[in-house]
């Protein structure tokens, strides 16, 4: 068996799609097999084979594993909000059981490196008491936190660690997706980081321009993961 991780963000728009699709594409530079799943996306447009999210496409335009979108992403929404908002506007009931079957399938296929990709932030609801980090939990996955480098992330990135470990969870490496690069004090934040959060840092990706999976792999690095 490979490698599996679940992609975690300190917030929502933090760059996790970006980050994991780097992550998978470093993966296939070193010759392994990568396979990406979005297990509920909201946001997504319609088109005429369905509903079709960008980052679960952009999660498998890096998988060497090519599977059926649906296998990719089992539950989709229309309306970019929050998933437990758009699951009840469609009469659709999230939980964990129902999102665990269809990862564990994406588990099985046993690519050497597999990401499991989460939606906003560690803590967003599905239904009633359950939130996605169960599902973290149910998949005992090791947790790749991306944190959006602007103003406030060592409380978001650090509250975040802490929620992980509180989990169970090993948080197997994080990276520093700078996505404010104006950030007063830039290098200073970056050093507090990596001392105060208890996992090696896998890259620290800049302000890039047209971005690609192939440019962000670049600044990551996949040998310090366990």
């Amino acid at each position: 068996m490979g490698r599996a991780y679940f992609i975690a963000g300190t917030d929502t728009d933090v760059g996790k799609t970006t980050i994991a699709a780097g992550l998978l594409h470093a993966a296939r530079l070193n010759g392994l097999s990568t396979l990406g799943a979005k297990p509920v996306a909201s946001g997504c447009e319609l088109t005429p084979r369905g509903l079709r999210n960008a980052d679960a496409l952009a999660l498998i335009a890096e998988s060497s594993l090519q599977l059926p979108y649906e296998q990719v992403n089992p539950v989709a929404f229309e309306p970019p909000i929050a998933p437990h908002l758009a699951a009840r506007e469609a009469g659709v009931a999230l939980s964990v059981p129902g999102l665990l079957a269809p990862m564990r399938d994406i588990l099985a296929h046993g690519a050497d490196f597999t990401l499991i990709e989460g939606a906003g932030g560690w803590r967003v609801p599905l239904s009633g008491q359950a939130n996605l980090s169960d599902l973290a939990m149910a998949l005992k996955l090791p947790v790749i936190l991306v944190v959006g480098v602007r103003l406030g992330c060592i409380n978001h990135a650090l509250l975040t660690a802490e929620a992980i470990a509180r989990d169970g969870l090993q948080l197997a490496g994080w990276v520093a997706n700078v996505i404010d690069g104006r950030t007063s004090r830039l290098e200073e934040n970056l050093a507090t980081l990596a001392e105060c959060l208890p996992a090696p840092c896998l890259g620290r990706v800049p302000r890039l321009k047209g971005i690609s999976a192939a440019m962000v792999a670049e600044h990551l690095q996949l040998d310090l993961l366990d």
